[in-house]
């Protein structure tokens, strides 16, 4: 990843036009929230998701929270049933998340989703994040504005000092109001669960379940339900082979052997490895190197035993 000129504006309008436009244009660009500074990017751009995490040098690719103005935006991303409706009209705009299932053909890169099809979605309250939305028209996929494993952005010198040269844009609303990431709400059949405490108690006790459904939570795990063979040159006997570079496959995750194309298009291949008739999966080698390093982490995951 090539060092850049990272620009700090205060919010405003010319603020956040410059964001709308770098947004647009697919890149990430740091923005106040009334939790901690976030990394916005185009939630249905899978390269611009991938670059959030080329940002951050995420080690592994986790599910992102979608940020949209109000409950209407959830909806047509979201089944949106009457539980969300009761929390987003008590708590909405808030530091409240809530995941819900994935509504079919939902203009979000399977990349945010970390392909689960489930996804983490909220409505910020901070009124530079809220103009961004508005600006762009586009749902917002935003971690905090931080180096994977660093301490969470509550200032923008915060996120100057962990992203300085790796983004080109930070909006300076000056400190944020909570300081604490969102309350994470899980609402995918039966009660709710609480995925991750924050800065709204509903009184819920933390949920146990097998694997990650939101950002912060400890494990990782996305496994699709055939055999899944890594580094390979060729398909073996009725396997669906995943290419990168010069290795074609059934399909490529890039085939000019591109980190950030091949990160955006890495779920939706798995998926549709699975969907393929073949009883098995077979995946090119990566790099691993830069996001190649995050694609080889999930793809390990995905082919560990259960």
């Amino acid at each position: 990843m090539s060092a850049q000129n990272t620009r700090v504006l205060p919010e405003g309008p010319e603020a956040i036009a410059e964001a709308a436009r770098l947004i647009l244009a697919g890149q990430p660009v740091a923005m106040p929230t009334e939790t901690v500074y976030g990394l916005a990017a185009d939630a249905g751009n899978g390269e611009a998701v991938a670059r959030i995490y080329e940002a951050k040098g995420r080690p592994s690719f986790n599910p992102l929270i979608v940020h949209v103005r109000n409950a209407a935006q959830a909806a047509e991303i979201t089944d949106f049933g009457e539980d969300a409706e009761i929390l987003a009209a008590r708590y909405w705009p808030g530091p409240l998340t809530l995941v819900l299932p994935l509504r079919e053909g939902a203009p979000v890169a399977s990349l945010v989703t970390a392909g689960l099809r489930s996804v983490a979605i909220r409505s910020p309250a901070h009124p530079a994040m809220q103009a961004l939305l508005a600006a762009t028209g586009r749902p917002l996929a935003a971690p905090s504005a931080n180096a994977s494993g660093r301490i969470s952005p509550t200032r923008a010198e915060h996120v100057l000092a962990s992203l300085g040269g790796r983004i080109p844009l930070i909006v300076d609303a000056g400190p944020t109001a909570h300081g604490l990431e969102s309350t994470i709400v899980a609402l995918t059949g039966g009660p709710p669960r609480l995925l991750r405490p924050g800065p709204i108690d509903l009184g819920l006790d933390m949920a146990g379940g097998a694997g990650i459904e939101a950002p912060g939570q400890l494990r990782s795990h996305y496994a699709p339900s055939k055999r899944l063979r890594l580094n390979a040159a060729q398909a073996g006997a009725d396997e669906w082979l995943i290419g990168f570079g010069p290795v074609a496959g059934n399909a490529t995750l890039s085939a000019s052997g591109d980190l950030l194309e091949a990160a955006a298009n890495l779920f939706g291949m798995l998926h549709e490895a699975e969907a393929s008739s073949a009883s098995g999966i077979a995946v090119a080698p990566v790099p691993d190197d830069g996001l190649g390093a995050a694609i080889n982490d999930r793809l390990r995951r995905a082919a560990a035993p259960l």
